[in-house]
């Protein structure tokens, strides 16, 4: 087997019943191993077996099926003007005849004179321009509906074709002309929609430059973007855009990286800082060495995932898909008996009824119902990826508005994830620069993160460090060296409790030390510890010098995120973290968090989320989308947070945040919860308009140019412009 794979254009495609009668024109084709029809994009990707079939064949079969198809080149296919286009131009000759037939007809009635006359049958100037409009314009309906009949759909096409040729072949031909008309009318409005809701797509697709200025031994080279290798360095002057993910290797600027994660402030970029494709050079010059091809950037990424994400059906749009498969055939049985009973059983005029007829059978059509969801989930999914989040699906749109409950991972999430000095109190005669000097010289040789954190501080502030002989780690408890003729230590509160000293508060390593005096020293070490901050005592056998107060600090961006969420109603908010219960009570209490579980692993975390889903329904869960996986999985929404350039957070979670931001959690909640009450909005008005049409035909109240305006036309543009508003 020679396994290929290719990517067809089918710009035409603009619906799910469209989608069906392509995968049923390909599921006949020997050599299909799978086909994935994409309507909101127009495209069909095939991955075939080459030594029994051809990408020309395929093409060859989808033509077959009644549409225009070209192989594509992995892009969004442009819209050609649909107004223009062969049958934008057939649609207007043919409102030129049917205007001139209604006119002759009902106007300049004088003129209306036969023009043919062959046993018996007759045929006026009117009936003539009738008839013009329907072969115009109603051929490309009648040509569609044969190859919907061909391959066994029961779709619009074939409703619609079987209307227009009964109508003309009875002699109805005001009727068959106007529904010819004013059905392609539709068909060129429900296109031209289409274009305007895959424009979103093509706005991402357009982000990435086509050309990529790389440095070559000759000197600076031009060379299309695909052809830019892993460890070329590209030039990127102020005013481009950046085109391949990569890390700065000269140079500094402002960086717009608003395309990719929503920060509408230009990102300060330096050497050995990454920058991504698609991103905007603002006003410096840079180097940028490569990190990935083009196929594979973070933008080429997000661009597919949002494409596929619109395939994925949420549970209402798999619901409109079982409704319709039920209501066309019902409707157009209702349709048969309409134009069929009453006159055979009851006597009643044919020509009234057979008209009734054809308009419930304009009605069956569910085009307008079945497309109310996948537009929305377009839109919705689109304009999520322009302000930085990336939904992966369309029953994760959904499902993220009809959350009850949303759970927080604490570090990396609610908080930076990077511990930080927050507090530097000296005591006695001491100065924070003393404090700091001594910490920092004991913990300049430990290897553990809070040394890391005392040594940052220690460069920012340029405090000058004394040198320190005979370090010695204290496993768990902290680190002492020899100054001069002074042994210093720098550790927690428990080992100068050791030493003899009275500190107060609640240590880290479980221990309690009652304070005899309430002074400086008991207050600092039990306020620093109700703030949840780790403390270290800096100080000798005799005497204490200072203490420094570390903690992973809250994201900016995290209190905001939580008073819009209970803004929305959304509760309650949990944390879950494997910090100590100190730590986690403060980081809540600090960010108004609703609950916290504390001391958690990975498995206690699944736990928990598993017993917030019993207790209050659909669940999201914010992590990192690395150690936070089986938690994220287990949530009925996973959302990974900060997944530019990081793989595995968007392969794992359902949901990305492209940046460091949790102001998008209350944007992305919003959206969703708009884009459900969107999707109900055009599901129930679109199948109520068309039973309320169905309902007034028998009474004659409904014509056929009404059900094709406001059934069809009509609704196909109103639920796509509601759809449009997200």
């Amino acid at each position: 087997m020679e396994k290929e794979a290719v990517e067809v254009v089918v710009p035409e495609m603009d619906c799910p019943t469209c989608a069906g009668k392509v995968d049923k024109s390909l599921e006949g084709l020997e050599g299909i191993i799978e086909a994935e029809t994409k309507p909101t994009t127009g495209t069909v990707e095939v991955v075939y077996d080459a030594e029994k079939v051809s990408a020309e064949g395929i093409v060859d079969a989808i033509e077959g099926a009644g549409y225009e198809a070209t192989v594509g080149d992995g892009t969004v296919p442009s819209p050609s003007d649909v107004w223009t286009s062969r049958r934008g131009l057939l649609t207007w000759t043919g409102a030129v005849f049917l205007t001139a037939g209604l006119l002759v007809e009902f106007v300049v009635m004088g003129a209306n004179v036969p023009v043919l006359s062959l046993s018996g049958f007759e045929l006026t100037v009117a009936d003539v321009f009738l008839l013009a409009s329907v072969v115009v314009s109603g051929a490309p309906v009648v040509r569609s509906g044969y190859y919907s009949a061909k391959g066994l759909s029961l779709d619009i096409d074939l409703l619609m074709g079987t209307a227009i040729v009964s109508a003309t072949g009875v002699g109805l031909y005001v009727e068959a002309g106007t529904l010819a008309v004013l059905y392609s009318v539709a068909e060129l409005l429900e296109t031209y929609s289409m274009d305007r809701t895959r424009d979103s797509l093509r706005e991402l697709v357009a982000l990435s430059p086509e050309e990529a200025t790389v440095l070559r031994d000759a000197g600076e080279e031009t060379v299309p973007v695909e052809e830019v290798e892993v460890g070329d360095t590209v030039v990127v002057r102020p005013g481009e855009k950046i085109p391949v993910d990569g890390v700065v290797s000269e140079g500094e600027s402002a960086v717009d990286e608003s395309p990719i994660t929503g920060e509408s402030v230009p990102a300060d970029k330096t050497e050995d800082e990454e920058v991504y494709a698609g991103t905007f050079n603002e006003s410096g010059y840079l180097e940028v060495q490569a990190t990935t091809d083009a196929s594979r950037t973070t933008l080429s990424r997000i661009i597919e995932l949002v494409g596929e994400a619109q395939e994925k059906k949420t549970e209402k749009e798999q619901f409109v898909d079982r409704f319709a498969g039920y209501y066309t055939p019902a409707v157009v049985v209702l349709a048969v008996l309409t134009a069929v009973v009453p006159p055979l059983v009851l006597g009643m005029d044919a020509t009234t009824w057979f008209v009734r007829g054809l308009t419930l059978l304009v009605i069956a059509c569910p085009c307008a119902f079945v497309i109310s969801t996948p537009v929305t989930v377009a839109s919705g999914v689109t304009s999520a990826a322009r302000n930085g989040v990336l939904i992966k699906g369309g029953n994760h749109l959904e499902a993220m508005g009809g959350v009850d409950a949303v759970v927080f991972d604490k570090t990396g999430t609610l908080t930076k994830g990077e511990l930080t000095v927050t507090d530097v109190v000296p005591v006695g005669a001491a100065t924070e620069d003393e404090v700091l000097g001594y910490a920092g010289a004991l913990e300049s040789r430990s290897e553990h993160p809070i040394a890391d954190a005392v040594l940052e501080t220690v460069e920012e502030r340029g405090v000058s460090m004394p040198e320190v002989t005979g370090f010695e780690n204290i496993t768990g408890k902290g680190v002492r060296g020899r100054v001069g003729d002074e042994v210093y230590y720098a550790g927690k509160p428990g080992v100068f409790e050791e030493m003899g000293f009275e500190l107060g508060g609640v240590f880290s390593d479980g221990g309690r030390a009652e304070p005899e005096h309430d002074d400086l020293i008991t207050d600092v070490v039990g306020d620093l510890q109700k703030d949840g901050k780790t403390v270290v005592v800096v100080g000798t056998e005799d005497e204490i010098l200072g203490f420094l107060g570390i903690a992973d600090e809250a994201r900016p961006s995290a209190k905001k995120a939580v008073e819009n969420l209970h803004r929305m109603g959304v509760r309650p908010l949990v944390m879950l973290t494997g910090d100590n219960e100190g730590t986690a009570r403060a980081v809540a209490d600090e960010l108004g968090i609703d609950e916290y579980r504390a001391e958690l692993l990975p498995e206690d975390k699944v736990e928990a989320v598993e017993e917030l889903e019993e207790e209050h329904g659909d669940v999201a869960m914010v992590g990192d989308g690395v150690n936070d996986a089986p938690a994220l999985a287990t949530a009925t929404v996973g959302v990974a947070m900060g997944a530019v350039g990081t793989d595995t957070a968007i392969e794992t979670a359902d949901i990305a945040l492209m940046g460091d931001d949790l102001s998008k959690l209350p944007y992305l909640y919003a959206l969703a919860h708009k884009a459900n009450s969107v999707i109900r909005q055009n599901i129930w008005t679109s199948l109520g308009v068309k039973l309320l049409l169905a309902v007034g035909v028998p009474f004659g109240y409904v014509s056929v140019a009404v059900a094709v305006v406001v059934g069809d036309m009509g609704m196909s543009l109103g639920v796509t412009g509601n759809a449009m508003r997200l």
